[in-house]
């Protein structure tokens, strides 16, 4: 659901151009040939047979009694923008789990009182936040610096794990409009990129704070999941993808292999994190 950044997500029709609710009922829904379809077992005014939905023209799907719904679906659903809820009969129950998060507001609050700060707090968790990926509290307060400083960095850190994997680099690039025209590494590093935010997201919905409301990020709906997932990048991000691109998938797609090893690096920075206190 992070990919849109990357230009990696096919292209989602806007909610506004969209047809609203699609209500579904005793039946399985499912992956079919790439497109998702329901399985219909009679009822509801949905006659039995299989049926192709159509997701992107929809906002949310209703899965009401008698349902069952797939892994894959979900993963679909996710990556297209469609939500979906299972409810009662007749729309009168909402059973959908909740979404991952704290009973508790204080973290959120407390964010809300720092992001509003602009130029005190907020600011001060920027600089922080470079501190912990740049290795020291630089002395600018203006965002604008601190982002060019960074980037700079950056550069030079892409450059230097590059030599120490092996790998023929030749810069960041990649084209929105056509990823996959990438070369290895690049198309590694967008992989390792989503698969970072998405360990992100489950962070900042665990902790119930406000993915809208980042420190150095400003735009971006995800913006302080964006935050939280570059705190990584030099440690984790960059290096899963440059190992993954190094070893040319190892026989399996070079997005399995670069996910697999963000998610072994992230378990060992997790712990390493944990072992500090």
């Amino acid at each position: 659901m992070l990919k849109g950044r990357l230009g990696l997500e096919t292209a989602r029709v806007p909610h506004a151009d969209r047809h609203g609710l699609l209500w579904l009922s005793r039946g399985a829904l499912s992956v079919r040939d790439g497109t998702l379809s329901f399985l219909a077992g009679g009822g509801a005014g949905l006659a039995p047979g299989a049926y192709d939905i159509p997701f992107q023209a929809v906002s949310m799907i209703l899965l009401g009694p008698g349902s069952t719904v797939s892994h894959d679906a979900l993963r679909l659903l996710a990556r297209h923008g469609t939500a979906l809820a299972a409810v009662g009969e007749d729309g009168v129950r909402l059973y959908t789990a909740p979404p991952l998060i704290s009973d508790r507001s204080g973290l959120a609050r407390r964010q809300a009182r720092v992001w509003a700060d602009a130029e005190g707090a907020r600011i001060a968790i920027a600089r922080k936040m470079y501190a912990r990926r740049l290795g020291e509290i630089l002395p600018h307060r203006k965002l604008d610096v601190l982002r060019g400083i960074e980037g700079s960095r950056m550069k030079t850190l892409y450059a230097t794990i590059a030599r120490q994997y092996r790998i023929d680099w030749r810069g960041r690039r990649y084209d929105r409009a056509n990823p996959n025209a990438a070369d290895a590494p690049n198309q590694a590093l967008n992989h390792a990129a989503s698969a970072v935010e998405a360990a992100a997201a489950i962070a900042v919905s665990a902790t119930a704070t406000i993915p809208q409301l980042g420190f150095i990020h400003e735009d971006p709906g995800q913006s302080f999941v964006l935050d939280i997932a570059d705190l990584v990048r030099g440690e984790v991000t960059i290096p899963a993808a440059f190992s993954a691109a190094a070893h040319g998938g190892r026989g399996e797609p070079l997005e399995r292999t670069v996910r697999r090893t963000v998610g072994r690096l992230l378990v060992r920075k997790v712990a390493c994190w944990c072992g500090k206190r």
